[in-house]
């Protein structure tokens, strides 16, 4: 039975667990709370606490990793805002948090690493957008998420792939929710670029299944109605107030390209219709 660890049981990586168990695979699955430890190993996984530091890496990293083949890291960055001093965010720093931990997967028996990146990594532009398309982030999760990318590629102990998801969106993510009510919302001529969890879990196991390591992939829905027509559609069907749109700035936004994923993955998109 083949082992994958996960390193991030949240809201991608535990229902991704899930369907990895349901396809026979044998998964190892970290939290940062004692309090998920109980619930994680009632499902099957094989649990450890494991709250990444800026100074060491986490005692329990080596068992955590021990007998897996790939490694799935799905944490957040959790950094905000734009154009901020690497200083500001020095205490937070999420590069060297994946730093820390980069010996100990080198050491392990881990041949393939999956880090779960982000769009946010292409900044801002005005264009059809896909892997070839210079990376120029704007915030500071986007440059740090850029610079762990650039980190495990140019690792020749294990083989990456960089799995680049647009907005999520679940049963418990309503878009209707995210701009209702909201006042003089810039960009409504923007299109929107998300992904739903069912497609996220569906991606990440046609990756494994292909072994398809090595390479950069963008993981966007190929729906792409403006902001205005989409969250004003949205609400509407919520019983929701819609978003009232800033006409007179222009909009800036980019469309993010699957087309690669669709044709390396031959995968199909389940969710089209967001």
């Amino acid at each position: 039975m083949t082992q994958i660890s996960i390193l991030g049981c949240g809201w991608l990586g535990l229902p991704l667990a899930k369907a990895l168990l349901k396809d026979g695979f044998s998964v190892k699955g970290s939290t940062t709370s004692v309090e998920k430890l109980t619930n994680l190993e009632s499902i099957g996984i094989q649990s450890f606490v494991l709250d990444l530091e800026t100074n060491a890496a986490p005692d329990a990293m080596s068992d955590f990793l021990d007998g897996s083949q790939t490694l799935i890291i799905a944490i957040p960055p959790k950094l905000r805002g734009k154009n901020k001093d690497y200083s500001d965010a020095a205490n937070n720093s999420f590069v060297k948090k994946i730093e820390n931990i980069l010996p100990f997967i080198q050491k392990s028996t881990v041949e393939n690493v999956l880090f779960i990146s982000s769009t946010a990594v292409y900044g801002e532009a005005n264009t059809v957008v896909d892997e070839k398309t210079i990376a120029v982030p704007v915030t500071e999760s986007g440059k740090q998420l850029l610079e762990i990318e650039n980190l495990l590629l140019a690792n020749t102990d294990f083989k990456t792939t960089i799995l680049r998801f647009g907005g999520l969106i679940g049963e418990d993510r309503n878009p209707a929710r995210f701009l209702a009510g909201k006042e003089n919302v810039p960009n409504p001529e923007a299109p929107i670029n998300l992904i739903h969890l069912e497609d996220c879990i569906g991606v990440i196991q046609k990756i494994i299944a292909t072994n398809c390591w090595d390479t950069t992939l963008n993981a966007v829905t190929p729906f792409h109605p403006n902001r205005k027509e989409y969250y004003t559609q949205k609400t509407i069907a919520e019983n929701l107030v819609p978003p009232t749109f800033n006409h007179e700035i222009l909009s800036i936004g980019k469309t993010i390209s699957s087309d690669y994923l669709i044709q390396k993955l031959n995968y199909t998109f389940t969710k089209t219709d967001l």
